[in-house]
């Protein structure tokens, strides 16, 4: 009987899954019909210089000078949300400021690449940042990431922290204990333990999750910010663009999925000092690179309490928090960082500042 269950269990999940892939090819031609309505990203223009079988590295500097800065991207959805358009580009506003910069974009996952999971991640910002310092005679690069973008590079950075000037965290969460984010509680409660890890996870599955676990965040807000960019042209520009990536999904690793959910979410084992990356502990004390963490406090995704613990268990005083309250106008408060127009303002010269204060120092 209790074989015949489990039989039962992994045919219904496998059905979800089946559901959820269609989701995510309905949902990408939905995104075609913005993009062919004219909402397509603007990006700057790049060249790949490198790739492996689940990523590639993007180059956007035409010079080689500059200080190296290497830009993990998210697994989730794709890159370009770093530069949507040149008025709200990330990318951009690096590339003035002189930075020599390229972007580890991860590649959708396909049943070839599954099973590739935080280890393999590691691995390849490893490959990307070693490659980075060689072409550079041997000049450590920065390092900076978004979301789980950011969660990615500080896992290398406290791997590796000797191999890199120092590290930007956006919106990035460290710390995963019960009740330092609504939205990792919820998260927890919704997301069954032992999630299948053999198969591509769904993009549209994981963004239902999210959904769920935060409807603030994915439904109201949005639909708040909709209606009252109506009088705003750039507003609603930029709102119909990131509905737009929203609605570029694309399949994550399922044993990264699983790894993320389990050590990380339900099990804290980062922020503990208990994961394990290549065969070494990693956490807080291992993390020895100057670290600058952006947290915006309207944000239920990586709110201060899914960094601050963190950084405090830090040796010495390499970690300092900017903290900034969000801005209206942003259909999603975790992206206003990079969106956002106040946030280009007033957030980001003091980024700038820190980025070539700590490369200076090495």
């Amino acid at each position: 009987m209790v074989e015949k269950e489990i039989s039962l269990d992994a045919a219904l999940s496998a059905c979800r899954y089946v559901q959820f892939s269609l989701t995510d090819l309905v949902r990408q031609l939905q995104g075609q019909a913005f993009g062919a309505l004219g909402l397509d990203p603007v990006e700057t223009p790049y060249r790949i210089i490198s790739s492996g079988s689940f990523w590639r590295v993007r180059d956007y500097s035409e010079l080689n000078t500059g200080e190296p800065l290497l830009v993990v991207a998210a697994p989730i959805k794709r890159p370009y949300i770093w530069d949507l358009t040149p008025s709200t580009s990330a990318i951009r506003n690096l590339l003035v400021q002189g930075f020599r910069v390229r972007m580890l974009e991860w590649l959708p996952a396909s049943k070839a690449t599954s099973m590739n999971g935080l280890d393999e991640y590691v691995d390849a910002i490893s490959e990307c940042v070693a490659n980075m310092s060689s072409e550079s005679g041997r000049v450590k690069p920065l390092l900076a990431g978004h979301s789980l973008g950011g969660t990615l590079a500080a896992l290398f950075a406290a791997l590796r922290s000797e191999v890199i000037q120092g590290l930007v965290l956006l919106s990035a969460p460290l710390c995963f204990q019960p009740e330092t984010s609504r939205f990792r509680d919820a998260l927890v409660d919704l997301v069954p333990s032992g999630l299948v890890a053999a198969d591509p996870f769904p993009g549209s599955l994981l963004s239902h999750m999210s959904a769920m676990a935060s409807p603030n965040t994915f439904i109201w807000s949005r639909l708040l910010n909709a209606a009252t960019s109506t009088t705003d042209n750039h507003a609603l520009d930029i709102h119909a663009r990131v509905e737009r990536w929203a609605l570029d999904e694309v399949p994550l690793s399922g044993k990264l999925v699983h790894e993320i959910m389990e050590w990380l979410y339900r099990e804290d084992r980062f922020s503990r000092g208990d994961m394990t990356i290549g065969g070494k502990r990693i956490g807080p004390l291992t993390l020895s690179a100057p670290l600058l963490a952006v947290v915006d406090t309207a944000d239920e995704i990586a709110p201060t309490g899914a960094v601050k613990p963190f950084i405090d268990a830090m040796r010495g005083e390499r970690g300092r928090i900017i903290e900034f309250p969000g801005e209206s106008g942003v259909p999603l408060q975790h992206l206003a960082i990079l969106i956002g127009l106040k946030a280009r303002e007033v957030v980001w010269p003091e980024i700038i500042s820190w980025m070539k204060d700590t490369a200076q120092r090495h």
